[in-house]
């Protein structure tokens, strides 16, 4: 008896135009190699290595979420790619395809102060909650071909070597 290795798939799409400003939902995304996608503020960005596209993983998401007893909102962590079925941290220092487009894995998306402001509440603090996402906050990218993204589209990795567990 053979089992069907699992599907890594997008399960949602986000982009915001300005810093500070709330996350749009869409069911496309388009992205240009070097810039990252079409219309979100970090578009052209070189600030730092991958801000052109985060990933986080919607596993991730729904257990803190329940862990916290908060309703489960996959915008939460204000990343634009949301996956299922992947180990983002093994993604690190490989290149995948998602839709049309060709993607590099930069380094851990590790959570930053904003992320603990957003999140903490009574009784978890800011230290508690970049704790928490330590590890867990996803994957920065840079893209690498110019393409569409869709919810729905498969993860694939094309290049198998290196990655962190």
């Amino acid at each position: 008896m053979s089992t069907k290795p699992s599907l890594a798939v997008v399960e949602r799409l986000y982009l915001a135009d300005a810093m500070g400003a709330p996350l749009q939902a869409r069911l496309r995304l388009s992205l240009c190699a070097g810039q990252g996608i079409v219309g979100d503020r970090h578009a052209g960005r070189r600030d730092w290595p991958g801000q052109n596209l985060t990933l986080v993983e919607a596993e991730e998401i729904e257990n803190y979420c329940l862990s916290r007893s908060r309703p489960i909102d996959l915008a939460l962590t204000r990343r634009n790619i949301v996956t299922r079925g992947v180990r983002l941290n093994s993604l690190v220092g490989r290149r995948f395809r998602i839709g049309d487009c060709l993607l590099y894995g930069i380094e851990r998306c590790e959570p930053c102060r904003n992320l603990g402001q957003r999140l903490a509440d009574e009784t978890f603090d800011v230290p508690a909650v970049i704790h928490y996402w330590t590890g867990r906050g996803g994957l920065r990218a840079d893209v690498l071909s110019d393409g569409a993204i869709r919810a729905g589209d498969k993860l694939e990795i094309v290049d198998t070597s290196g990655g962190l567990a």
